[in-house]
């Protein structure tokens, strides 16, 4: 169990900051509720019920945020790489080599299909 006493000591030292941040700031922060403050952020723009444009929201935003996180977690794989290199033999260097070769041509071709272009 001693292992362990460091552990619950930091966890509990972290639970007990965010118990006093919340219970300080509800009693001393100003409570000054006034019409901008209970509408929902909108980033400057009035909210609508409907999207700009007759509700459709263009589909460049999903195809972004779809190739960010193909992109994002492909680059995640090479890390486990990066820490145990100097273990792994010749073969794990080939295999994170065609890693990235499949990596640039999934984005060679994004490119030249113009999935990166914002207009």
């Amino acid at each position: 169990m001693s292992p362990y006493v460091p552990l619950l000591i930091m966890l509990a030292l972290g639970a007990g900051f965010a118990a006093v941040s919340v219970i300080a700031t509800s009693l001393i922060g100003p409570a000054r509720y006034n019409r901008a403050k209970l509408e929902a952020y909108e980033c400057g723009i009035e909210p609508s019920p409907q999207a700009s444009g007759g509700g459709k929201v263009p589909i460049k935003f999903y195809l972004i945020a779809m190739l960010f996180i193909i992109f994002d977690i492909e680059t995640v794989f090479l890390f486990p790489f990066a820490i145990a290199f100097n273990q792994l033999g010749l073969f794990a260097v080939v295999e994170v080599l065609l890693f990235v070769a499949a990596v640039l041509a999934a984005y060679a071709y994004v490119w030249r299909r113009g999935g990166l272009d914002w207009d």
